[in-house]
């Protein structure tokens, strides 16, 4: 368990560009266990692309629902629905979700995600740079 020293806490995340190529990390997320999605209180398998954003770009869920395209950095790309947050605001959350800190420059995408920019999430244990923009 964290006793909060290690932790850093986000309020906001990096700027959106308008350029559509929003520099971010992406990490691996299983969404059909341990906990629902909190856009709309569902499961997800691993054969659909959904994302979860940090904190900052998940927007109070404004981007619930919504499409986002991640390119990865051999020019493929997937459109991937947000379907949840990344909390990056409450630090170490170990003791009250299970989950891992989320920093503020984070897409976790799911297995079709990454099977989509031709990544196998197994080989990165930490993550990946990425860009992205909406779709």
């Amino acid at each position: 368990m964290f006793d909060g020293t290690d932790c850093l806490y986000y309020d906001c995340s990096p700027p959106v560009l308008a350029s559509g190529s929003t520099p971010a990390r992406l990490k691996y997320r299983d969404y059909s266990y341990p906990f629902p999605s909190q856009c709309d209180g569902k499961f997800h398998p691993g054969t659909e692309r959904v994302v979860a954003m940090s904190t900052g770009w998940f927007n109070g869920g404004s981007r619930c629902g919504k499409m986002i395209r991640v390119f990865g950095g051999d020019g493929r790309s997937v459109v991937a629905e947000v379907v949840d947050e990344c909390d990056s605001f409450h630090g170490c959350i170990w003791e009250r979700e299970g989950m891992p800190q989320c920093d503020n420059d984070i897409i976790e995408g799911s297995d079709a995600v990454w099977e989509g920019l031709g990544l196998n999430n197994k080989d990165y244990l930490g993550n990946v740079n990425v860009t992205w923009s909406m779709a």
